[in-house]
């Protein structure tokens, strides 16, 4: 006989017993969380055509979808990497009628082509708010603590709020500090890695003091300042400054103001999430622009989370005591325990043992009483 088999998809797995409800408590949290805020569920499908999907897409290209053809329409079709381009088509189509600013939540699974060393999941859920119509700090602000506060709805503590500027290498490199396109990526990429020496050999040392601008966030801002004297950028710091001063206290908070890495398309402002005992995000966001059909954008701000490391962490869990419902038991007792919160769990057959199904209690007569 031909043993069955359990082998699934590099990057894939399934979700078992506590995990999968653990997962969904969690999800729900989050989503109630945002819906005290005033942001509204949508749910947009999991695939579409890709030439729509690739034309959202800032920062990646097709080579990063997984696609199929279409077996109706012969079209060729993506799953989605990430569900923020999906809320800013139905934000300009959909709901292009509806008042700004327009406050939309999200949650469900993305599909990565490729999985890293720290993330292997190449499925992944994705929850998140989006803010349509204003980028401002007073938006920007309301983001940020309404992400702190998903996360502590979760059980998270610890959190850090590690704030960047992703377009600050753009602005100078188009003013005071001029390069070309091809000088521009070369100092992000050395910026990233924080190399002094890289910068200094390219000849770009004009950036070395972004590299000591990184750290604790008032102490990093005041460096930032040091270096703006000319004050080019002061607009910039400032919201970033005030967006800071709302949420102090909340979360600890630091500066690396030329981090790239998850910002391809954000613009003035971007975020970080990260907490106690976790290695890597646990989510992003930022300000970005939407795309109009008549050839104009829409500002716009958001977050998004990735609960997995929470999850298999063990957040979202919750202990219920199971009650044993034995052969011709007491059915009016068991639906009392029910609607007081108890889980049931009732013999089939003379041969189940209480113990053996995960219970904690059996029903003698109309009460529980434990193993």
């Amino acid at each position: 006989m031909r043993t069955p088999s359990n082998l699934l998809p590099e990057g894939f797995h399934d979700a078992l017993p506590p995990y999968a409800e653990a997962a969904s408590r969690l999800e729900r949290d989050v989503l109630d969380t945002l819906a005290s805020h005033g942001y509204a569920r949508v749910t947009p499908p999991l695939a579409e055509y890709e030439d729509g999907l690739t034309e959202r897409m800032q920062g990646a290209s097709r080579s990063d979808l997984m696609r199929f053809v279409d077996p109706i329409s012969q079209r060729t079709l993506a799953l989605r990497p990430d569900m923020t381009m999906q809320i800013g088509r139905i934000a300009k189509t959909s709901l292009a009628d509806r008042s700004r600013p327009l406050r939309l939540s999200y949650s469900g699974q993305v599909l990565k082509l490729r999985s890293g060393q720290l993330q292997p999941e190449r499925s992944r859920l994705q929850i998140g708010a989006e803010l349509i119509g204003s980028d401002s700090v007073v938006a920007a602000s309301e983001i940020v603590s309404v992400a702190i506060e998903a996360l502590e709805r979760a059980g998270v503590s610890g959190i850090t709020v590690d704030f960047t500027m992703p377009d600050l290498i753009d602005i100078l490199a188009a003013g005071p500090l001029p390069l070309s396109e091809a000088q521009i990526s070369e100092v992000r990429g050395e910026l990233d890695m924080k190399d002094a020496g890289g910068l200094s050999a390219m000849g770009a040392t004009g950036y070395l003091p972004l590299i000591e601008a990184t750290g604790p966030f008032d102490e990093a801002m005041a460096r930032l300042r040091e270096f703006d004297t000319d004050g080019l950028l002061d607009s910039r710091l400032d919201g970033v400054s005030r967006i800071a001063a709302s949420i102090k206290g909340k979360a600890s908070l630091t500066l690396d103001p030329t981090e790239r890495h998850g910002f391809e398309y954000q613009n003035w402002f971007g975020f970080t999430l990260y907490a106690e005992s976790f290695i890597g995000a646990l989510g992003r966001g930022g300000s970005y622009e939407i795309a109009r059909h008549d050839g104009e954008s829409e500002a716009a701000v958001g977050f998004s989370l990735y609960p997995n490391p929470l999850i298999d962490a063990g957040f979202g869990a919750k202990t219920s005591e199971q009650v044993f419902l034995p052969l011709g038991h007491d059915q009016s007792a068991a639906t009392r325990l029910r609607e007081n919160g108890w889980r049931t769990v009732a013999a089939l057959s003379d041969k189940d043992q209480a113990e053996a199904l995960g219970c904690s209690h059996i029903l003698n007569g109309d009460q529980p009483e434990p193993l």
